[in-house]
């Protein structure tokens, strides 16, 4: 699995990471049963704290999207619904939206303008 932060982002590591994967299964580079490298390496290869990734890892748990099965790993629970795969999107632009001194509201009526 590729990941990759930007640091320009003002969204927590944790979230970004969380975001990632949840893309990658929504994509199907992980389907339902594929073991997930461990924390400390994801970590290692991203240059940020094993903690970071054990959050975003629990937080997609938390979704039921990932299982932990002690002994074996960190494993893919489900795949990601559409809906879940756009609302990570529609953060991600409302994020970019807002460094452009853009909010919510202005955002929403770009949508609407759209064909």
């Amino acid at each position: 699995m590729l990941l990759t932060l930007d640091l320009n982002d003002a969204r927590p590591l944790h979230e970004q990471v969380a975001g990632a994967i949840r893309r990658a299964i929504g994509e199907g580079s992980y389907r339902p049963g594929d073991r997930l490298p461990p924390a400390r390496d994801l970590a290692q290869v991203l240059g940020i704290n094993p903690n970071t990734v054990l959050r975003a890892l629990r937080d997609l748990r938390d979704e039921g999207l990932l299982e932990f099965r002690r002994g074996r790993g960190v494993s893919v629970a489900g795949r990601a619904d559409g809906r879940a795969l756009l609302a990570q999107r529609a953060r991600e632009l409302l994020d970019e939206a807002r460094k452009y001194g853009y909010g919510r509201d202005d955002l929403i009526a770009i949508l609407e303008d759209l064909p």
